[in-house]
């Protein structure tokens, strides 16, 4: 078989899949343990407010760290 046609029988089994399920349901317990990623290094002893707001900005600088790469390295011509 062919990449080509691999990657369509793989493509009819994705939409095959997002047919009988919600795709939000087959990756929220991924994007739960990533999101809880963010709250590693801040102690457990502070109020669950000021772990949220921190973890919120652990994940905004990272995203921001990504985009900041990324432009650096369409500028050079570099594709991932």
């Amino acid at each position: 078989m062919s990449a080509s046609e691999r990657a369509q029988r793989s493509r009819i089994g994705g939409f095959a899949q997002k047919k009988k399920h919600d795709p939000k349901d087959m990756t929220r317990k991924a994007r739960e343990v990533y999101r809880a990623s963010f709250y590693e290094g801040i102690p457990e002893d502070l109020p669950q407010a000021e772990r949220d707001r921190r973890a919120e900005a652990a994940f905004r600088e990272h995203m921001a760290r990504l985009a900041f790469l990324s432009a650096k390295a369409r500028r050079k011509g570099v594709t991932p």
